[in-house]
């Protein structure tokens, strides 16, 4: 990969039109039909670790279609990346896959109270997911749906999907969602009942209950695939919290259905709870204040219970989970929500009411004191993810999120944020002749107002991580890989209006990957994995002495790169 070197020379590729998909890389067709040149670019790639049984062609190799004819040229390399041009046509609209009303057992807040207080603190888009349960597995799938299609006509500029919070057989919780259409109800209530881990009591971490799991996945895409929804996707939320969620799983996920399982919320909700003990909730960023358990992944260390900068020890760890997928070519995405029950600071107490009979709450109750032991946050108060779509619909988030043109922020630290390599962006591939040099372009806005705790988030460094693309692993609970590190931290305090940032990597022979993320500099320390891979990282989140609006970080989605030619 090199050792790079940052500057200010852009590249200048020429772009020419895509085609269709090539021989090589339609994995539907069999090895044993391909032409022997296609046959040798195959083997180029899953040598690479970029192509391979559960490879998602569409995503880490891009999206419609791409062409390369196998050239050993310049020009090969720009009809590879003729397919990531999305320069200037993308809207970025920030959302939250993660929020719970009075139909979750422990939840509170009407679909409207979510989506008008959303639609204030700039959302885009949201996704109402109540837990699954006996209850709304039952009635509550069902009951919650003209609320949410009251709420679309209600609040026209925020798109309100329906999903629900999936009990993964085996494992923890996920986020469900599909795209809306006469049979949204239909197809989530038919997965609920077959496949949540509480209404099947399939939660034991047993490889049956796993194969459960799948069987779920599978059934999403199914439905898809027959056009009951025109849409569905799942993420993995707060993936560390309780040590469930084994390494193998999460491969398992994604590699059964690559367009189905996109990723995991790389910070979580309940943000408010790490607000200092007399003021808060006093608990840890997230709730995540476990220790290991007879179900836990015996092999996560500790620390992996605990937040680092409030997100999820598997993203904050650079050379860590997510960088271990990341260095197998894999797509695999983070997301950041507020998992919203109850309110710090709100006056609102729940309705009280038969839940279980009922399927939902009665509406809550607004009086009383400030109740300041909550430990969430209102969607788009402090977490956004930030998705960049060709057009704001329904439609246009969903592709967005499966392309992985995302990037997230907590505490509105910035304004914008534009990543690019060549003609990729966030979520892309970008091709090119062996030998030659690669330049990241980081344009950066921090923020030019305040923000809804009413104070100026001041940017003070970004940081970008490398890490060389090592090829599939043998052993599926890998949870680290040896080379991804920081390669270069940018000091941007006192920074205003758009920063742009550049670093050549010089002379690209192998395939690697680029990140970035960037903070406050309120709290850092060494990453867990050392100075020489992380020199000034998260800080573990001290238990009752977190608060949120002192430590506030963004993170992108990867970029690949991947050298053609001999």
């Amino acid at each position: 990969m090199g050792h790079g070197h940052p500057h200010h020379h852009h590249d200048h590729d020429h772009l020419i039109s895509g085609g269709d998909l090539p021989a090589a890389l339609d994995l539907s067709i069999p090895d044993g039909e391909l032409s022997s040149s296609d046959t040798s670019r195959r083997t180029f790639l899953r040598g690479a670790g970029l192509l391979g049984a559960g490879a998602a062609v569409g995503g880490l190799l891009g999206t419609p279609a791409f062409a390369h004819d196998g050239r050993d040229s310049d020009e090969s390399a720009a009809e590879f990346n003729a397919h990531e041009g999305h320069n200037g046509d993308l809207a970025w609209l920030a959302g939250d896959h993660h929020i719970h009303t009075q139909h979750s057992s422990d939840g509170q807040y009407r679909v409207i109270d979510h989506v008008r207080h959303a639609n204030i603190y700039g959302l885009d888009w949201m996704v109402i997911t109540d837990h699954g349960s006996v209850a709304h597995a039952k009635i509550g799938v069902d009951i919650v749906n003209p609320d949410i299609v009251a709420a679309r006509k209600a609040v026209k500029d925020t798109l309100v999907f329906q999903g629900l919070e999936w009990n993964i057989p085996a494992a923890e919780h996920g986020t469900v969602f599909v795209h809306p259409g006469k049979n949204e109800v239909a197809v989530l209530k038919e997965f609920e009942n077959a496949f949540d881990g509480v209404v099947t009591s399939t939660t034991g971490q047993t490889a049956a209950n796993e194969a459960v799991a799948i069987a779920g996945l599978n059934f999403l895409a199914d439905a898809v695939k027959a056009r009951r929804v025109q849409d569905a996707v799942f993420f993995a939320n707060h993936p560390a919290r309780k040590g469930l969620d084994s390494p193998h799983e999460i491969r398992n996920w994604r590699d059964a259905q690559p367009e189905i399982a996109l990723g995991f919320e790389g910070a979580p909700g309940h943000q408010a709870a790490g607000i200092p003990a007399g003021k808060g909730a006093g608990s840890g960023r997230g709730f995540y204040d476990n220790s290991p358990s007879s179900s836990s992944f015996a092999a996560y260390p500790l620390e992996s219970y605990r937040t680092w900068g409030g997100f999820d020890w598997m993203t904050a760890t650079v050379g860590g989970l997510w960088d271990s997928l990341l260095a197998e070519g894999k797509p695999w995405w983070i997301t950041a929500n507020s998992d919203s029950h109850t309110i710090y600071g709100d006056t609102s107490i729940n309705g009280g009411g038969d839940f279980n009979a009922q399927g939902r709450y009665n509406d809550p109750v607004y009086a009383g004191p400030t109740i300041l032991t909550n430990g969430d946050f209102w969607p788009g108060y402090y977490s956004k993810t930030h998705v960049g779509a060709t057009s704001r619909s329904y439609a246009a988030v969903m592709d967005g999120l499966r392309a992985g043109r995302v990037w997230v922020d907590h505490g509105g630290l910035l304004d914008g944020l534009d990543v690019r390599v060549g003609s990729a962006t966030l979520g892309g591939t970008y091709a090119v002749r062996k030998g030659r040099d690669v330049t990241v372009t980081v344009k950066v806005k921090p923020a030019a107002g305040p923000n809804w705790a009413q104070f100026l988030p001041k940017l003070a460094r970004v940081d970008l991580i490398a890490g060389d693309v090592t090829g599939p692993v043998a052993d599926k609970d890998v949870f680290a890989t040896p080379r991804t590190k920081v390669v270069k931290q940018f000091d941007v305090s006192g920074s205003t209006g758009v920063v742009t940032l550049t670093y050549t990597f010089p002379d690209v022979i192998n395939p690697f990957y680029i990140r970035v993320r960037g903070t406050d500099g309120n709290r850092s320390a060494v990453g867990i994995n050392g100075a020489a891979v992380d020199p000034a990282g998260p800080a573990m989140d001290v238990l009752g002495d977190a608060d949120p609006w002192k430590d506030l970080w963004f993170y992108s989605n990867p970029i690949w790169v991947l050298p053609l030619g001999r």
